[in-house]
């Protein structure tokens, strides 16, 4: 219903006011927020440092496992060394089963440096010439001493020295090792030289000459002609390569050789030289059957004292190598006279007991000149 004046009719009471809808009515009043602590400015030291920012590119790929190289070089090498040792393991064993012992030693107290007595056994056992010689005697007598400040000498001792053998007569060197064996003669070199040896290897005669057929010859050097019935060598005078029977007549020969028993031990001494530089010869070392074959040669053509094992016999070659050198000393004992004659012993070789003293001194101490040749006939 409108009214009569035009305007809207007024409801409810006269000068009440219309409501506001809920949505633009005014919000109470908030309590005022207390203003926040102010912090204080920090210093550049203590300002945190900025981000750095993403780098640009391709996104990251997912990180993943890297695969375990092979050691190829590694392992070969220890497959190599695991060769090397089990083969030195197993050559050990094989020539320690093979090594031929002798009670030698004196069991004297231990003198300064090394000392080895290395002798030549005569017995004809197994020898295809027979000279009717019966038992052992040596024909070879060789004392190697390397001193303290590493000179070595390499002396002959002639077999028929006229020396002290312990608990029997004076008599040649030679027949300590006849009457008492090896330990006899051990005793008998000692009390020689005042040197306690350190071990002792004796070479039998015909092992000499399986040792240098196993070498395919050595080359042997004499300027004389030889023909010997004796030793049974026949010799042009030069150098020639000799087979196992050669170079033990060669070794053994002295009735045809003006210097005798001297010169003999000259022989003697070029022989050992020249098997034991053949045995180091690259075709022997570096070839393991050749070696083996050389070595098996070897070790029947000898035996050592009691103790000696494959470590002291690489010792004592290495040591008798270096003997063979330009600075080695090498000799005899020096000699009064090499005919003296004694009764009921026969001729003999007198060493000068005014020098023989002193002569060994020198030798255990090193003073010769390396590369000398010493003692002998004055």
């Amino acid at each position: 219903m409108t009214s009569t004046g035009g305007k809207p009719e007024q409801h409810g009471a006269p000068g009440a006011r219309r409501p506001m809808p809920p949505s633009i009515q005014p919000r109470p009043a908030q309590p005022a927020s207390p203003a926040p602590a102010r912090t204080p400015a920090r210093t550049p030291a203590q300002r945190p440092a900025p981000k750095p920012a993403p780098a640009s590119g391709p996104p990251k790929q997912p990180q993943t496992k890297p695969k375990r190289k092979r050691h190829w070089f590694r392992n070969t090498v220890v497959i190599l060394l695991l060769a090397v040792l089990t083969t030195g393991v197993l050559a050990y064993l094989w020539v320690n089963k093979r090594i031929q012992h002798v009670d030698a030693l004196s069991g004297a107290e231990n003198t300064p440096g090394e000392t080895y007595l290395i002798v030549g056994s005569d017995s004809r056992e197994g020898w295809k010439y027979d000279d009717g010689t019966t038992g052992a005697r040596t024909d070879t007598i060789m004392v190697l001493h390397k001193a303290p400040n590493g000179v070595v000498n390499l002396i002959s001792i002639p077999r028929d020295s006229y020396v002290e053998i312990p608990g029997h007569k004076k008599n040649k060197v030679n027949a300590a090792f006849s009457e008492g064996g090896a330990q006899l003669l051990v005793e008998t070199i000692e009390g020689l030289t005042g040197l306690t040896i350190d071990a002792y290897m004796e070479v039998g005669l015909t092992g000499v000459a399986d040792l240098v057929d196993a070498l395919g010859g050595v080359e042997l050097c004499y300027d004389e002609d030889v023909d010997d019935w004796r030793s049974k060598l026949e010799w042009e005078a030069g150098c020639h390569v000799a087979d196992g029977d050669t170079a033990l007549a060669f070794a053994r020969m002295r009735y045809s050789d003006k210097l005798g028993d001297i010169g003999r031990a000259a022989r003697q001494r070029q022989l050992v030289s020249a098997v034991v530089d053949g045995v180091f010869t690259s075709k022997v070392v570096s070839n393991p059957f050749e070696a083996m074959r050389v070595a098996d040669a070897g070790l029947q053509a000898f035996r050592v004292s009691d103790g000696t094992g494959p470590f002291q016999l690489a010792r004592i070659a290495l040591t008798f190598r270096s003997g063979q050198g330009d600075q080695a000393v090498s000799g005899t004992p020096p000699i009064e006279d090499w005919g003296y004659r004694v009764k009921g012993v026969g001729s003999t070789v007198l060493l000068d007991p005014d020098e023989l003293d002193a002569f060994w001194e020198d030798v255990a101490e090193g003073n010769f000149e390396p590369g000398s040749e010493v003692g002998g006939l004055e």
